[in-house]
């Protein structure tokens, strides 16, 4: 990808917030914010992307690090009023006239003074608001894993290419030096013929014991945050970080950390437009049922051309990370670390004509890049949705507890009726079912 330099005033933001609390300080207020108002303006003339960031927990407030840096954070939005006005004050430290902050992201998606939006929500609310923000012609960054079932991702990738979205999944490891240069190694031969895969996802961190239901804090919107999921009682324990381990709102350790290792998976064999063709697991759940996704799990993928792929969870069975075995060797690479059976495979050069995968050292920045050039990003929303099926697949299999067969073309699950009922779910009325 040739994609163009990012605009110099991208950093005149940034630069304002650091002179706007100097000049506070020393109390000169005044002339803080004369000069944090002009390169205000600046800035907007520059083309710099609107952002409204939509969900604003510990990843969202992450993202807001990361993006508040390069693009004009316009609005917030969460269904828990404590979280929006953390976020919100935040925010404000760093701009010349109040954020704007909402409960609810309908009211965002009209706005004229918004070019992109970041959604950082349960997974459940993933599809529903990126599907939204595309048809009101805004780009977006999606956390992973992109989509609650298979279903949804495909309306997703269909919602992009209509509207013509850039759309980036929020799997970094792809902007992550030793994860591409891994890949780039195996898609090159320098393992030979890629036998056997292994990915280590962690064990369940739920913040139990379970408590009883009970009524909803005031400060939550719980009906919202509910939204297109079915209707039950609130429960402290199953909002929050803690949604990822029920199965209405998540697909536990397989979706949270598969969409990253699974990711790099996908990415070393080449397999970005496609996925497995065979798939089988089993699960062990916690003995007291505190929470609905496994404690453990082994899954198995096959691919067509013969590789298999092997997935544990909380067992010590395989490292966390992913480990790529050929006939000459394997690398293993995970977060800030690479290792191969033989150190000279992590310092041959690459063959001549060699494939090069896309270079990005941050994940945001080339978000940002792409919406200017508007080629499509590095974990693009396609990618993004066929690592997410790999998850979700793994899930099925294992629940319910035999070996399924995958057609990645026409993406669906062959011969089992039970099992392909599970690559979408109903929405809770009114909202709209994007699969329906």
């Amino acid at each position: 990808m040739n994609q163009k330099a990012i605009n110099p005033s991208f950093r005149i933001f940034p630069m304002v917030s650091r002179i706007t609390r100097r000049k506070a300080v020393s109390s000169a207020l005044a002339g803080a914010a004369s000069l944090l108002t002009v390169s205000y303006s600046r800035a907007l003339q520059a083309q710099v992307p609107r952002l409204a960031f939509i969900g604003t927990g510990g990843q969202g407030k992450s993202n807001m690090g990361g993006l508040g840096k390069m693009g004009l954070t316009m609005a917030v939005c969460d269904v828990d009023s404590a979280r929006l006005a953390e976020a919100a004050a935040i925010v404000n430290r760093s701009r010349p006239g109040p954020v704007i902050a909402e409960k609810d992201y309908r009211k965002l998606l009209d706005r004229k003074d918004i070019d992109a939006v970041v959604v950082t929500t349960p997974d459940h609310w993933h599809a529903r608001i990126t599907i939204d923000a595309c048809a009101a012609g805004k780009d977006v960054y999606c956390e992973k894993p992109l989509s609650l079932t298979v279903a949804e991702g495909r309306a997703m990738v269909n919602a992009a290419r209509k509207h013509g979205r850039i759309v980036q999944t929020g799997s970094q490891q792809r902007s992550a030096t030793n994860f591409r240069d891994t890949c780039e190694r195996v898609r090159n031969g320098l393992l030979g013929k890629i036998t056997h895969v292994e990915v280590g996802i962690p064990g369940v961190n739920f913040k139990g014991p379970p408590v009883a239901d009970g009524m909803p804090p005031a400060e939550l919107d719980y009906d919202l945050w509910l939204g297109p999921a079915p209707q039950r009682p609130y429960n402290s324990k199953r909002v929050h970080y803690n949604f990822r381990f029920f199965w209405d709102y998540s697909g536990g350790q397989m979706t949270n950390f598969g969409a990253h290792h699974l990711d790099i998976a996908q990415w070393g064999l080449g397999r970005d437009q496609s996925g497995p063709a065979k798939i089988e697991g089993t699960f062990e759940y916690h003995p007291e049922k505190w929470f609905e996704v496994p404690m453990k799990c082994k899954i198995q993928y096959r691919y067509d051309d013969g590789v298999l792929m092997t997935l544990a969870q909380g067992d010590g069975t395989i490292r966390q990370g992913t480990k790529f075995i050929g006939d000459k060797g394997w690398i293993y690479v995970t977060r800030g670390k690479t290792e191969a059976s033989d150190p000279s495979l992590l310092k041959a050069p690459l063959p001549s004509g060699a494939i090069k995968l896309i270079a990005s050292s941050n994940h945001h920045k080339n978000w940002i890049e792409c919406i200017q050039s508007r080629e499509k990003p590095i974990c693009d929303v396609e990618i993004g949705h066929r690592s997410a099926t790999v998850c979700h697949l793994g899930n099925i299999a294992a629940r319910v507890g035999r070996a399924i067969a995958w057609d990645p073309v026409k993406e669906l699950i062959v011969g089992d009726s039970e099992a392909g009922k599970m690559l979408s779910r109903p929405y809770r009325a009114p909202w709209q079912d994007p699969v329906a």
